[in-house]
């Protein structure tokens, strides 16, 4: 594969990427200009268009998407009677309906330039039901999405019985990374003990830690400091997520400025879910109303590693979503007042390398050497395809064409104006 006249999204334009054996063979300014492709090569103008990374989601519940209504609506919209819902869902799963969600998710997630998620599974039903199904998810979508799945037990790995020996049960079938939820733990004792005896058991198997971690209002919440201690004690630096860290919100600001450092000494990574966390966030105020996302750019110039995931779509806790990346981008820019041009940049960065980082895939963008998997923005610049949830013209993995999409565009007949027919959408 040939793509010529690419703009990359540190600004570079006239870019000329060659494609071979499913890797970046060459890039650089018009290296091919003037000059036929080479021989059985697909030929693509990108017509100075956007060409970026693949989307990475680092946060997902892929057991539940899209079960949204099932066997009822969460009337109050809250996380409590989201997490009551689930459990009322949970055995009447199949494999079967399971699977079929999931694929068709991944489907989705393809079209839009999403092609690696980090999907959380619940192991608190000693069936491993949803377990089994992701593992043969997994298995399926694996020529063409990066599916990495976290043991977690959602009620509590200390407080629901079983649930410490099914998650080692999860691990031993394949699933990837450690999780708990040690918020949701009957004390916060037991919640400083559950991240202990987890990380020592992902440090035993040289896993990969993501812990829903401090996922509240209260600002008291603290396992975050637990997390970056035991993570430095363990040596399992850069292997380690905080997920949601929504106390950190709550939080007043001396303390935050001790714990911000302790944080990034670790290498711990952050996860904001901006869509989820402004949503379930703050239901116990009236006004002032607390949006209950983490402090992401403090984060960011302390030297943590932050990326935004999508959490949820269409199922128990939240009843909207689509698997667009540049939405979830958009809303944590717009939450977190980002609004400077470095700052938006950020944001772009945060769903597609700096997310990467996070399942510890390749993060160095597009470079010689680098996987061959990009998505072609109707953009030309990131700044412009948050603006736009810029049309994903293209996506390839591995050198490989896996979906396209037409450009977006308009005919305009005004009165009083010239007729433009397939006028490109605003840029």
């Amino acid at each position: 594969m040939l793509i010529r006249n690419a703009t990359l999204p540190d600004g570079r334009t006239g870019i000329d990427i060659l494609v071979q054996d499913g890797r970046i063979a060459a890039l650089g300014d018009h290296l091919f200009h003037g000059q036929p492709a080479p021989a059985g090569s697909d030929d693509i103008d990108a017509a100075g268009w956007l060409l970026s990374p693949p989307f990475v989601d680092p946060h997902f519940h892929m057991d539940s998407t899209l079960s949204y209504g099932q066997p009822r609506v969460n009337a109050s919209g809250t996380l409590l009677e989201g997490i009551a819902l689930w459990g009322e869902l949970k055995p009447l799963l199949t494999e079967e309906a399971l699977i079929e969600r999931a694929l068709q998710y991944c489907d989705w997630a393809v079209a839009r330039g999403l092609l690696a998620i980090r999907s959380h599974v619940d192991v608190c039903d000693a069936r491993l039901l949803a377990v089994r199904a992701l593992l043969e998810v997994k298995r399926r979508v694996a020529p063409y999405l990066d599916l990495q799945l976290v043991a977690f037990p959602q009620d509590g790995v200390l407080r629901a019985p079983g649930a410490l020996d099914n998650l080692q049960r999860a691990l031993d079938l394949g699933v990837d990374v450690v999780g708990g939820i040690p918020h949701f733990e009957r004390t916060m004792a037991d919640g400083a003990e559950s991240v202990k005896i987890l990380c020592e058991l992902a440090a035993a198997r040289g896993l990969r830690v993501d812990m829903h971690c401090d996922e509240s209002d209260d600002p008291l919440s603290r396992h975050i400091e637990t997390l970056a201690f035991h993570t430095r004690r363990l040596g399992l630096q850069g292997r380690v997520t905080g997920s949601h860290l929504t106390s950190m919100h709550s939080m007043d600001n001396y303390y935050v400025s001790k714990l911000l450092p302790l944080i990034a000494e670790a290498g711990v990574h952050a996860v904001a879910n901006p869509l989820i966390n402004i949503t379930l966030q703050g239901r116990h105020d009236t006004y002032p109303k607390r949006r209950g996302m983490t402090r992401v750019p403090e984060l960011m110039d302390a030297g943590v590693n932050v990326a935004f995931g999508q959490d949820c779509v269409m199922d128990p806790w939240y009843a909207l979503g689509s698997g667009c990346m540049l939405e979830v981008a958009s809303m944590g820019l717009h939450v977190g007042q980002m609004t400077s041009q470095a700052r938006m940049r950020a944001c772009f960065d945060a769903v597609t390398v700096n997310a990467a980082r996070v399942l510890g895939l390749p993060a160095d963008g597009l470079v010689v050497g680098a996987p061959a998997d990009m998505v072609l923005l109707q953009a030309r610049n990131p700044v412009e395809a948050l603006r736009l949830r810029a049309t994903r013209l293209l996506v390839v993995r591995r050198g490989q064409v896996l979906a396209r999409t037409p450009a977006a565009t308009a005919s305009l007949a005004l009165p009083g104006r010239p007729a433009r027919v397939d006028w490109t959408l605003p840029r």
